[in-house]
C-alpha cells in the first residue's frame, strides 16, 4: 500500500473480528463524544458553547462520512486529514472532549500507512496533551506527557498486530503455495506412476505375446512347408487369440481371464506354458491364497521371464519353484539356457529392455526383493520375495485396481 492512501481495510469494512473492533471503536466514540459535549455544556456558558459545540458537530458529521466511506470501501483519506485537523482544534479550544483521542488514535493508525500515519497519531496525540496541559494552566506536567506516552503505546501495540496479522497472512499465502504445489506434484507424481503402471502391463501382456508370436511365424516361414511348419503356426495363433484377450482386458482394466480362477499355482504354470510349453511347476509349502496384489505380480514376472527365455535362453529345462512361507511367497524361475551378463544388460530401448526393469518394479511396489543371477552359458535364476501382507507403496508409486 502507498503511504499516505487510505488502507483496503477501513473501520467496519472487515467482516469477523476486525468488523467488531470498529463497530466498538464507534460506539465508544460517539458516547464519549457525546459525554463530553454534555460535561462542556453544563460547565460553560451559551455564549461560550456555541463555537466548540460547532466544532464538535463538523467531528461528529466527519466522523460519520469517514465510516460510511471505509465501509463501502470508497476513497477516504482526504476526509480523515481534515476530520484530524478539525479534532485538534476542537481538543485546544475544549478539553473535556480528550478522551475520544483513544478512538481517534485508532481511525488514524487504521486509515494511513507508513510516515502519514504516525504523523497523523502524533497530531493527535499532541493536540490532546496541548488541550489537557492548557485544562491544567500549564503547571500539571503529567497533562502534557500522558497523552504522548498513551499515543506512543498505543501506536506501538497497533503496529505489533498489524505486523503479526501481515505475517500471518504470509503464512497462510505460504502453506496454500505450498498445498497447490503439493498437490500439482501429487498429481505428476500419478501421472508418472499410471504411465509406469501401464507401460508394463503393455509389455508384461502385448509386446511379450507379439514378440513371441512373431518368432513362431518366422520358424514356420523357415520350415514351410513341412509338419512342424503346421504345429509353430498353430502355436502362434493360440498365442496371438491369448495376447488378444489381454489387450481387451488390459484396455477394460480387467484381469487376464482363466488365470485368476485358478489356484496360483497352476495360474502360474499356465502362464509360463504360454511360452515355453515343457516348463515345470515345483511348489514348496502349504500352498494358500494371497493377496490379489501379490497373485498378479507372480503372474507378470512369471510371463515375463517366460517370454525372455522362449525369445533369448534357448533352455531345455525351465522349472518354476513357487514356495509359501509363513511370511512371504517366493518364486524362482531358473532355466538352463545361454545366460547373460545382468550388469551389461542393455538399457530399455525401442528394442526392447524393459522386462527386468517392470519385474523388478512390480515386486518391489509390494515392499518384496527381487533378483537375477545369470552369466554366459550357466543359464538364469531370476527370483522374487513377496511379503505374504503388501506393504504400502512409496508416494507416486500407489498401487492401481488394474496392479491389484
Amino acid at each position: 500500500m502507498t503511504t499516505g492512501r487510505a488502507r483496503p481495510r477501513g473501520p467496519a469494512a472487515s467482516p469477523g473480528r476486525f468488523g467488531r473492533i470498529d463497530t466498538a471503536v464507534h460506539l465508544g466514540f460517539a458516547v464519549l463524544l457525546v459525554a463530553s459535549a454534555v460535561r462542556y455544556a453544563m460547565r460553560h456558558s451559551l455564549q461560550d458553547n456555541l463555537l466548540v459545540l460547532g466544532l464538535a458537530g463538523t467531528v461528529c458529521a466527519l466522523y460519520a462520512v469517514i465510516a460510511v466511506l471505509a465501509r463501502q470501501r470508497r476513497p477516504w483519506a482526504v476526509w480523515m486529514l481534515v476530520f484530524v485537523a478539525v479534532w485538534a482544534a476542537l481538543v485546544i479550544a475544549a478539553p473535556s472532549f480528550a478522551w475520544c483521542s483513544f478512538a481517534i488514535l485508532f481511525l488514524c493508525r487504521t486509515a494511513f500507512t507508513g510516515a502519514v500515519g504516525y504523523v497523523a497519531a502524533s497530531a493527535t496525540a499532541a493536540a490532546t496533551a496541548v488541550g489537557l496541559f492548557r485544562l491544567s494552566d500549564g503547571t500539571d506536567l503529567a497533562m502534557l506527557l500522558g497523552p504522548l506516552a498513551v499515543g506512543v503505546m498505543l501506536t506501538l501495540i497497533h503496529d505489533r498486530i498489524e505486523h503479526d496479522a501481515a505475517e500471518q497472512r504470509r503464512l497462510h499465502a505460504e502453506v496454500s503455495l505450498a498445498h497447490g504445489q503439493l498437490a500439482a506434484s501429487e498429481r505428476l507424481a500419478g501421472t508418472i506412476a499410471e504411465r509406469e503402471r501401464v507401460s508394463r502391463e503393455i509389455h508384461d501382456t502385448v509386446t511379450q505375446g507379439l514378440a513371441s508370436s512373431l518368432l513362431l511365424l518366422e520358424a514356420a516361414d523357415r520350415s514351410w512347408p513341412g509338419q512342424a511348419s503346421r504345429q509353430e503356426l498353430n502355436q502362434a495363433t493360440e498365442l496371438l487369440r491369448r495376447n488378444l484377450s489381454e489387450t481387451r482386458n488390459l484396455v477394460h482394466e480387467l484381469a487376464s481371464p482363466g488365470l485368476d480362477a485358478s489356484p496360483l499355482p497352476e495360474a502360474l504354470h499356465q502362464a509360463a506354458a504360454q511360452y515355453v510349453p515343457h516348463a515345470r511347476l515345483v511348489v514348496t509349502g502349504e500352498p494358500r491364497d494371497v493377496p490379489a496384489e501379490v497373485r498378479h505380480t507372480l503372474l507378470r514376472v512369471v510371463q515375463s521371464a517366460a517370454a525372455n527365455i522362449q525369445q533369448h535362453a534357448n533352455a531345455a529345462t525351465t522349472t518354476l519353484t513357487l514356495g509359501f512361507l509363513p511370511g512371504s511367497v517366493t518364486l524362482d524361475i531358473y532355466d538352463d539356457g545361454t545366460g547373460f551378463d545382468p550388469s551389461a544388460a542393455a538399457p530399455p530401448s525401442d528394442a526392447g529392455g524393459y522386462g527386468l526393469r517392470a519385474m523388478r518394479q512390480r515386486v518391489e511396489q509390494l515392499g518384496g526383493v527381487f533378483s537375477v543371477e545369470s552369466s554366459p552359458g550357466e543359464g538364469t535364476i531370476v527370483a522374487a520375495q513377496v511379503p505374504a501382507r503388501v506393504q504400502s507403496a512409496p508416494p507416486g508409486q500407489q498401487m492401481t485396481p488394474e496392479d491389484a
